[in-house]
């Protein structure tokens, strides 16, 4: 009889591509449930970017000195083809944050093995952070989606290949448009320091073309004329970006802040984005990855990472509501962790494969336990969370179709304005000026509505304030 060696199942064969599967399975199923329903919303910062987006104006070169302006490009076309919608708001992000995820994926599997790549996965999918910046209609996917497409096309570029000169294009392009969004620079500025510290790297760059490069250098530099046009006219833009606040800040509160984002384990909650941003046993391998890190401090990916961390660290103190840039490094050291421990385990029993496969069901168990707590902390936190769920406004959702006249507060007028700029058949007005219009709740305090009676209430989902729009009649 043949001696049965596990590797002769079949499953066992295809256990990769049912790891990949399951993955792309749970993005999709985590990307539609938190655009619709977690937290279901949108917030001030969304308005706001809505407003940014559609005053960016194509016959206007000043209009495009604006901090991400990659976003608000694309916002600007959601809204042009979709109208503005929760869903309309908030799909640039969406979109990015799938691209970013297939990018991470791509980017584990360059620098880790496949089981260590599909088990980092899941669990840097399922945290409240990815969920939040995944759906929220703002700039803050940004902060993942650029330094992902930096350190993927590097690695890239790094290896020969008859692609070799589209992915430098790429990166250079990538790089150009990175500047734009606050914060970015700095993993331009590790890779350069890193480049000039390691030799492997020093080695890499000698063999690309220098013709090439200056031709890739030259795209990059015409993509920035509009992010130099900024700087030069708002000398503050220069600060913002690199994270410099134009006032001290209290750094007591700013500290305090920072620890609940990272260590409110027994005090979770928030305001717009739910904390802690990673569960205590996801933290706990992060400081396993960054001993690892520590270990094997002579690789290039440990000079990177290292540095990059490093140059952080103080943009994040001055800035702790920018605190999104943190996820790419926090999850490769979530990776580099897993490898380690991994990679523990197997030292131990090198020619025991049924010992070796014994010890990761543990491993296997934590990270099934991390996911569905991770799922469970961000659905009910948006949902029952007194202080999230009040910064989350559905109003749009409960205008009538029909409504010609709508009244809003000064401080919605600008984003109602958009909103009717997308429907042709509303007209926004702070003051009363028909017989019969939709008036919301923020506009009450502003307008004194005498001649005039209530003939419906259209009420919204929260037990304060719940009353979002009266329907006004002239007597």
């Amino acid at each position: 009889m043949s001696k049965f060696t596990i590797s002769e199942l079949s499953l066992y064969k295809w256990r990769y591509h049912i790891g990949y599967g399951l993955v792309a399975i749970g993005l999709a199923a985590v990307l539609f449930m938190v655009s619709l329903y977690s937290p279901g919303g949108i917030s001030k910062q969304e308005m706001q970017s809505v407003v940014q987006s559609d005053a960016v104006n194509f016959l206007k070169v000043d209009s495009f000195a604006i901090p991400n302006l990659p976003y608000h490009l694309l916002q600007k076309a959601s809204l042009a083809v979709f109208g503005v919608s929760i869903i309309s708001i908030k799909l640039p992000s969406i979109l990015l944050a799938l691209l970013s995820a297939v990018g991470i994926m791509v980017l584990f599997r360059r620098w880790f093995s496949r089981n260590v790549g599909i088990l980092a996965g899941l669990i840097a999918f399922t945290t409240s952070q990815f969920f939040f910046i995944a759906q929220d209609g703002t700039a803050g996917i940004m902060y993942l989606f650029w330094p992902v497409c930096l350190l993927l096309l590097a690695s890239l570029v790094a290896r020969p290949s008859k692609f070799r000169s589209l992915y430098k294009v790429l990166l250079f392009t990538a790089a150009a448009l990175s500047l734009y969004t606050p914060l970015s620079i700095y993993v331009v500025v590790a890779a350069v320091i890193a480049i000039f510290l390691h030799p492997h790297l020093r080695y890499t760059i000698k063999q690309l073309s220098r013709v090439k490069l200056i031709i890739c250098a030259l795209i990059a530099l015409i993509l920035s004329i509009p992010l130099i046009i900024a700087i030069y006219k708002i000398p503050s833009f220069r600060l913002d970006i690199f994270g410099i606040p134009n006032s001290m800040p209290n750094w007591n509160n700013n500290l305090s802040l920072l620890g609940s984002q990272y260590l409110g384990f027994a005090n979770p909650g928030g305001k717009t984005l739910l904390t802690p941003f990673f569960g205590l046993g996801s933290m706990l391998i992060i400081v396993v990855g960054a001993i690892s890190i520590f270990k094997n401090r002579f690789t290039a990916k440990s000079y990177l990472i290292s540095i990059w961390i490093g140059l952080l660290l103080p943009a994040v103190i001055l800035n702790p509501e920018l605190i999104s840039v943190t996820y790419l490094p926090l999850i490769l050291l979530l990776a580099f962790g897993i490898a380690y421990i991994i990679n523990y385990w197997y030292s131990l029993f090198p020619r025991n494969p049924y010992a070796r496969i014994g010890g990761l069901i543990p491993i296997v168990v934590l990270v099934g336990a991390l996911i569905l707590s991770g799922l469970a902390h961000n659905l009910y936190g948006y949902q029952y969370d007194p202080e999230l769920v009040a910064n989350f406004s559905k109003d749009l959702t409960l205008i009538p179709n029909n409504t010609k006249y709508l009244v809003v507060s000064s401080n919605e007028f600008d984003f109602y304005k958009v909103v009717a700029k997308h429907n042709k058949s509303l007209v926004v007005f702070t003051k009363p000026q028909s017989d019969e219009f939709l008036a919301s709740h923020d506009s009450i305090g502003e307008n004194d509505f005498t001649g005039y009676h209530i003939q419906k209430i259209i009420t919204g989902y929260t037990y304060q304030n719940s009353n979002r729009f009266y329907l006004y009649k002239k007597n």
